[in-house]
């Protein structure tokens, strides 16, 4: 039986953007690339923060102009991130205990390398020739 790892379902690249960048910004990438987050990048390419459709629509509720407000003011900082190699299974587990739909994923220097999203885990239970099988991974 194969186990699963992050790397195997995770989506790359991931859109990335700087802190910086405008709402009216990150929401048109997001609407043209039909996801639902972009990860905020600071130093190299270390996940910064989250940038959400959830938190889009927090601006629009607070009658915020979007074209003159940063991602910065609306994101979710200390954002959890998740290694390529860890099994799927305890992916999943972290997203469901953390309340999390988007976990970005890092390499060994902690650079953005994918992200891992519930639609991901949806496709991989879903795909017939992955075995789905939940067992449990010791790492």
């Amino acid at each position: 039986m194969t186990k699963l790892r992050v790397k195997d379902v995770m989506t790359t690249p991931m859109l990335t953007l700087e802190a910086e960048t405008s709402i009216t910004e990150a929401a048109d990438a997001m609407r043209k690339a039909t996801i639902k987050s972009v990860v905020v990048v600071g130093e190299g390419c270390r996940p910064a923060g989250i940038f959400t459709s959830t938190d889009a629509l927090s601006v629009i509720a607070d009658n915020i102009p979007a074209d003159e407000t940063a991602v910065q003011e609306y994101m979710t900082t200390g954002v959890e991130t998740v290694s390529p190699d860890v099994a799927l299974t305890a992916a999943a587990e972290q997203m469901h205990d953390g309340g999390y739909s988007h976990l970005p994923v890092t390499d060994a220097d902690d650079d953005g390398v994918g992200i891992l999203t519930k639609t991901d885990l949806a496709e991989a239970v879903s795909d017939p020739t992955t075995d789905t099988s939940v067992t449990t991974v010791n790492e």
